[in-house]
């Protein structure tokens, strides 16, 4: 059983610092104990008290890495049932089928989509991270699809039930550190001490919640920590009850056999690809830690990886651009210079309208801490002498040989406090939308 706030308070430094952020040492036990907070955030609790307290600081979900490299994912350490309560952490990996039946070219075709289906939002590339290689019997062309996976970047997931031809695989693909798929009744002790001699995630795959469980405790009395749940079914609607089941058990009951992400297979409950769409944006939603699809189209993954972000977006934290000029299309001393708040979504928008514009051009961008230009003015955190001193500051005056600012049309009205602010400036208000940016920037002289 977790420590009591209580229990955490007499182990940490009584400072009340406020480096965690909470106002005492007191509330930061307390929201420690909820798991509400991660031990990270004292900066001063002792060698002896964070070893006492790791338990206590870890959790309830368990976070478990799968691969390595830019196609790493991270899955669990979830401390809430709802993103509104403070937010959801590690977004759920998106896994393509790739089976031993296959043939070369559809094989290639896979590992191919993989890389062509990427999309950029907001600074964010979405895409897929994973490859599941399944093995069907055909022992050579399964560890040939293995070796064939290792020298791409994706991250793996072994699906084999056999022991020893797992192990043969593990020895191809150790170094990527990929999830063993998956320890069973039948094979819970072999597939477990495969996971303890390579140090890698293992999947466990239960017969319902009990059974699943029941698989976790043996697992864990082996000493292994990082796993992964599936319950085996492959019903929707038993699916998703199991998936919020499994959330609550491990968030309110504090059930530790439960407290470890998951995996779903939509791949195996429909036959049509818009259907498997359609499970996994449940999934996506409640509270899957990987999705496996049997295949990905353009129509079918954009709108999940799109979704998946929408959701595991911080929504107490504005995303953000940072401060600073940035040069489009090259520009030089005689370029326009407009400038606009650092709401991610705004600086992509107007940024590309410069770009698609192709007028050379300087684009300052003032932290507004990630609010719009109009809610950003109607805050006070856009306004003309905050404006000013942020262009005066930004070194823009030593990279052009004018003095013309063009501001949004949105936030005209700091248009007197700002040429107050920046005398012998022209300041010329732009248009009220970014797509009618071009058409001024073309005018430029």
């Amino acid at each position: 059983m977790g420590l009591t706030g209580i229990q955490i308070f007499k182990l940490l430094p009584k400072t009340n610092c406020g480096e965690c952020k909470l106002p005492t040492c007191l509330a930061f036990a307390m929201a420690l104990a909820a798991g509400k907070a991660e031990l990270d955030a004292c900066p001063h609790v002792s060698p002896e008290a964070r070893a006492e307290l790791s338990d206590a600081s870890a959790p309830p979900i368990r976070q478990v890495t799968i691969g390595t490299g830019e196609y790493e994912v991270k899955v669990g350490g979830e401390t809430v049932m709802f993103r509104h309560e403070k937010t959801f952490f590690n977004k759920p990996g998106f896994a393509v089928l790739v089976s031993d039946t296959m043939d070369e070219a559809e094989i290639e075709k896979r590992f191919l989509k993989l890389a062509q289906f990427q999309y950029e939002r907001v600074g964010v590339t979405m895409r897929a991270e994973l490859a599941a290689l399944k093995y069907t019997g055909n022992r050579e062309k399964f560890l040939g699809l293995v070796k064939n996976a290792c020298v791409k970047p994706y991250s793996l997931i072994l699906m084999a039930s056999d022991p020893s031809v797992m192990k043969e695989a593990l020895e191809i693909a150790k170094a990527n550190k990929p999830l063993i798929y998956a320890a069973t009744n039948e094979n819970c002790e072999a597939f477990g001490n495969l996971a303890k001699e390579y140090n890698l995630p293992l999947a466990v795959k239960g017969n319902g919640l009990e059974g699943t469980a029941q698989l976790v405790d043996k697992l864990t009395a082996m000493g292994i920590k990082d796993l992964v749940l599936d319950t085996s079914t492959r019903n929707i609607k038993d699916g998703f009850q199991e998936q919020i089941a499994m959330r609550r058990a491990a968030l309110i009951s504090k059930y530790k056999s439960l407290g470890f992400p998951t995996i779903t297979f939509p791949a195996e409950m429909a036959d049509d690809l818009m259907k498997e769409t359609l499970i996994a944006s449940l999934f996506v939603a409640k509270y899957a830690g990987i999705i496996v699809l049997s295949d990905l189209a353009g129509e079918s993954i954009f709108p999940l990886l799109l979704q998946r972000l929408n959701i595991y977006t911080d929504p107490q934290r504005p995303m953000t651009t940072k401060e600073g000029i940035y040069p489009i299309n090259n520009p030089d001393e005689s370029s326009p210079v407009l400038v606009t708040s650092n709401f991610s979504l705004t600086y992509f928008i107007v940024s590309g309208e410069i770009e698609n514009s192709r007028i050379p051009s300087w684009l300052c961008v003032m932290d507004t801490e990630g609010l719009s230009v109009m809610t950003a003015w109607a805050a006070g955190k856009f306004v003309g002498d905050l404006v000013g001193v942020f262009i005066k500051k930004s070194g823009i005056a030593e990279k052009v040989n004018h003095k013309k600012l063009i501001i949004p049309g949105y936030a005209a009205a700091i248009l007197g406090d700002l040429e107050e602010e920046l005398p012998g400036w022209e300041i010329i208000i732009g248009p009220r939308e970014a797509a009618h940016l071009p058409v001024l920037l073309k005018t430029w002289k």
